[in-house]
């Protein structure tokens, strides 16, 4: 197969990284920190913007917005997924090959990329609310004002075939 992928500057991509064989590696609390201080390490040597996350039992979404001038995500996922693997207790491969990126049109796909991003944990039946998932930026968005600390509870949010990827 000949995947392209977008080679856009300053751009926003969503992204779904997925555990090989969808183990579930970070329903511990220890890599869940280890992940965070993965991105957190790669972010400091190759910038981007975390414009939202969240990390799941077996996979993670999160939107990064890229520096004016710069196009490689590629690179920052494989040093994340390299950091992580290289400190990590856990045995056996850890990562599925490749990762799925989509590049953020306009603010209306942002919105719905970053409601999918949060609402994840409901629909997968981790939390009954986005607010419950401690390890999402939902709490974020609420505390600037951007979402009810009850949006997405209590109902089944579907979202079209063109947002999220699993």
């Amino acid at each position: 197969m000949n995947y392209r992928r977008s080679r856009a500057e300053g751009a926003a991509f969503f992204f779904t990284v997925v555990t090989e064989h969808r183990r579930g590696i970070f329903s511990s609390f220890e890599n869940i920190n280890l992940i965070e201080l993965a991105l957190a390490h790669v972010k400091r040597k190759h910038p981007f913007q975390m414009d939202a996350f969240v990390i799941l039992p077996d996979h993670i979404h999160c939107i990064w917005t890229l520096p004016e001038g710069i196009d490689d995500f590629s690179t920052r996922w494989r040093l994340v997924k390299s950091y992580f693997t290289k400190k990590s207790m856990t045995n056996g491969k850890i990562w599925q090959d490749r990762f799925w990126e989509h590049q953020i049109r306009d603010g209306s796909d942002l919105a719905r990329h970053v409601e999918y991003i949060h609402y994840n944990p409901v629909k997968h039946g981790y939390a009954r609310s986005p607010i419950e998932w401690g390890h999402s930026s939902f709490r974020e968005f609420v505390k600037k004002g951007i979402y009810q600390p009850d949006w997405g509870a209590g109902k089944c949010i579907q979202f079209d075939s063109m947002v999220g990827s699993e």
